[in-house]
């Protein structure tokens, strides 16, 4: 398999090296058991949960299964969700010894989150999270587009994406396996791992008592994919009451299929929306539940809009994991339906404020919503970016861009 270059690799070294435990967390197939593997060594060891003997082992005695490593030994312990009981067993280690990296687990459900997991690790654990492979990750760029952005220094790289291209990308996503393979292996591939998941992994971590239910609420928040949270609106065309779907909802979170993008509400204007905005963590995860068929899609405004939307999400997303905390992720809207895809809050206040628009042209008019937010609500400075799926870079005023979507990684390509 291809080696890709993982943008958290440094950010997992760097978390060893200040963190007693560190956990890997991300979808299953993301790619987290091949990131953890490149920091094997002679100082490390190695398990997977996946091992039905390794997890018998740690089932019978969490303890003795994670007290054994010397003073300058990594355990890797892979799939930990699967025996949560290790969670108290790590914990009784670390507080005997403060030395760093002693833990490595990876996980593909954020068990802290979980009602059912007490304990938490808390000021002794370092989260890493991995995303499925973003187009940069895929090309070798670095991620430098935040960075840029707020510097207003937008570039394009040496291959410059087409409209067609671009949806080529969405209708592939980014787990390593899958963009292997083409059309309708693809897609089987994307229904497989969704299938696998609800029937086993889910229960793991929680009991999925109603599977058809879940089956159909996937394909459901995939079609809500871009949308905001509304439980009782997204459950009217299913046979459940709304606190089981808030609960598959949630396990759905946990195992990184959907996530939410929060509302800015940092003002005291009161017509301001509090709803959270609901997205599917992969494209081509998203195009496959959804059986979209490209050579009718690119004329849909409502399936292509969605697409575009998710697609600078998941990459976007991926761009502010990798710069350690320096950016927060919002959107906004308004009662008066002012609304804004993707507001970027760097640490001193500064934003970027995003609107996403997939066809070949822009107007002045896109950028109205960011110019009222900027005028009316912002205290600190706002560039303003609509990203587009056209050639040019186009300034539209003082701080205020139409860019196209590769700017997003061509600029920041190794050999750029």
């Amino acid at each position: 398999m291809t080696d890709y270059l993982r943008w958290q690799k440094s950010s997992l070294k760097e978390a060893l090296a200040s963190r007693r435990v560190v956990m890997l967390t991300g979808a299953r197939q993301c790619g987290k058991t091949t990131l953890a593997r490149t920091l094997v060594s002679d100082s490390t060891s190695y398990r997977t949960l996946d091992d039905q003997a390794m997890r018998q082992a740690a089932e019978s005695d969490p303890h003795l299964f994670v007290n054994y490593a010397s003073d300058n030994d990594t355990l890797i312990i892979d799939e930990v969700q699967k025996v949560p009981d290790l969670l108290p067993a790590i914990k009784k280690v670390v507080d005997q010894n403060n030395r760093s990296g002693q833990f490595l687990i990876t996980g593909s459900a954020n068990i802290l989150s979980l009602p059912t997991v007490q304990e938490s690790l808390a000021g002794r654990i370092g989260k890493v999270r991995l995303r499925p492979l973003s187009q940069g990750e895929i090309i070798g760029a670095k991620p430098l587009f935040l960075e840029r952005a707020f510097k207003q220094d937008f570039k394009r790289g040496k291959k410059q994406y087409s409209r067609n291209e671009l949806i080529d990308i969405i209708f592939r996503g980014g787990f390593p396996e899958a963009i292997r393979l083409d059309g309708k292996a693809r897609r089987n591939w994307h229904i497989d791992y969704v299938e696998a998941l609800i029937e086993h992994d889910l229960n793991d971590v929680t009991s999925i008592r109603q599977l058809d239910v879940m089956k159909d609420l996937v394909r459901v928040l995939a079609a809500w994919s871009s949308k905001f949270m509304d439980v009782s609106a997204i459950g009217a065309s299913l046979s459940a009451d709304r606190r089981t779907l808030a609960n598959y909802i949630s396990a759905l979170q946990a195992f990184y299929i959907v996530e939410s993008v929060p509302a800015w509400h940092k003002t005291d204007y009161d017509r301001i929306g509090k709803q959270s905005k609901l997205f599917m963590a992969d494209t081509g995860m998203m195009a496959a539940l959804l059986n979209w068929k490209a050579p009718a899609f690119a004329d849909d405004a409502d399936k292509i809009g969605k697409a575009f939307e998710t697609f600078s999400y998941n990459e976007l997303a991926a761009q502010i994991d990798a710069a350690d905390n320096s950016y927060h992720l919002y959107q906004y809207r308004d009662h008066d339906k002012k609304e804004i895809d993707f507001l970027i809050e760097r640490y001193d206040q500064h934003r970027l404020a995003i609107e996403i628009k997939s066809g070949i042209t822009v107007k002045k008019s896109d950028f109205k919503h960011i110019e009222w937010f900027r005028d009316n609500l912002a205290k600190e400075p706002v560039i303003g970016v609509v990203l587009y799926a056209g050639d040019d870079i186009l300034p539209f005023g003082k701080n205020l861009w139409a860019i196209p979507f590769d700017c997003m990684w061509g600029e920041g390509a190794c050999d750029a």
